[in-house]
């Protein structure tokens, strides 16, 4: 497949590395010219300008792309860049840099493929590290959405359950399960839950608090702080106290 990517950076240059060693064809566009060297200097394709102008991106080969990410800092850069790719019908992908809103995601969202946030996605690996243990985030699906693996324990309410006896709340679906130490797969109704088993569920945050004190057995206070710390609304509070000086 050919891929034009928007932003030499570190998103956009780490996204490229990926892409080309699955023997993808890629450009890589970039205004800044030092920053553009270290792309060149890597064997990458490379085209000198303003991702947002079409001229530009027709010059990296835009007519003939399957995909293209607007992987740079600049928010403008990037939707106008997925516009002039939506006209030439390719697959588009665009980062974010601001906070977790909500009112953000709804405004380009209808309009890209696809939304990612670098920031959120590194800031779910370091929670994931630091927490340890049995509950692990695998991604946002949308502002209040989220995937997460979770491990049986035996002080899960569940424990001994089938799958097929289990009952999350209405906003929370399983979508994988694997027994101990095996790899994960479509799940089987007649499969007990035991300790150290692994569920993947894709749940709305209101209902997070809920899925962990039956999957877990977390008690309802550090259940409901955990699931907090991974909302949307949380992330809005960390800006707001970013923005007075609040958080270091």
């Amino acid at each position: 497949m050919r891929f034009v990517i928007i932003g030499a950076g570190r998103v956009g240059l780490r996204t490229a590395r990926v892409l080309r060693d699955e023997d993808h064809e890629v450009t890589v566009v970039e205004r800044d010219e030092p920053t553009l060297r270290r792309a060149r200097d890597q064997g990458f394709t490379t085209v000198e300008g303003d991702g947002s102008r079409e001229d530009i991106l027709e010059e990296a080969g835009i007519a003939a792309a399957d995909a293209v990410g607007a992987l740079t800092g600049d928010l403008n850069v990037n939707f106008t860049a997925c516009m002039i790719a939506n006209h030439y019908g390719c697959r588009t992908v665009m980062r974010i840099d601001e906070a977790y809103r909500e009112g953000i995601y709804r405004k380009y969202a209808d309009q890209v493929d696809e939304i990612i946030y670098p920031e959120r996605l590194g800031a779910i690996g370091a929670k994931n590290a630091l927490l340890g243990g049995t509950i692990r985030a695998i991604a946002d699906i949308a502002p209040h959405l989220q995937v997460v693996e979770l491990t049986i324990t035996d002080a899960a309410p569940v424990n001994g359950y089938t799958i097929s006896e289990l009952q999350l709340p209405a906003d929370a679906t399983v979508l994988a399960f694997g027994k101990r130490d095996q790899a994960l797969g479509i799940p089987d109704e007649d499969l007990s839950l035991e300790d150290g088993d692994r569920l993947v569920v894709l749940a709305d945050f209101d209902v997070l608090s809920e899925v962990r004190q039956l999957l877990v057995g977390e008690t309802p206070s550090r259940a409901a702080a955990n699931a907090d710390g991974g909302s949307s609304s949380a992330a809005t509070k960390l800006q707001r106290e970013t923005d007075s000086g609040g958080v270091n």
